[in-house]
């Protein structure tokens, strides 16, 4: 299991969540919302770069 950092701040009336790790961002009218689409856009773009198959991504969350 990949473990990886999800950085999440409010703007304006979104709430936007980042991983630093990829570089991959996504945004949602709520910090889960942000949080589950970032795990899918991180998802995506590790299959996308060819990542060793991960079963399972982890993102640990740190709100600013």
């Amino acid at each position: 299991m990949k473990q990886l950092t999800a950085v999440i701040r409010k703007e304006n009336d979104w709430f936007v969540a980042e991983n630093p790790e990829t570089g991959v961002a996504s945004q949602g009218k709520t910090e889960r919302e942000a949080l589950v689409s970032l795990k899918e856009a991180v998802s995506l773009y590790l299959e996308e770069a060819g990542a060793p198959a991960i079963q399972k991504v982890t993102i640990k969350p740190l709100v600013v």
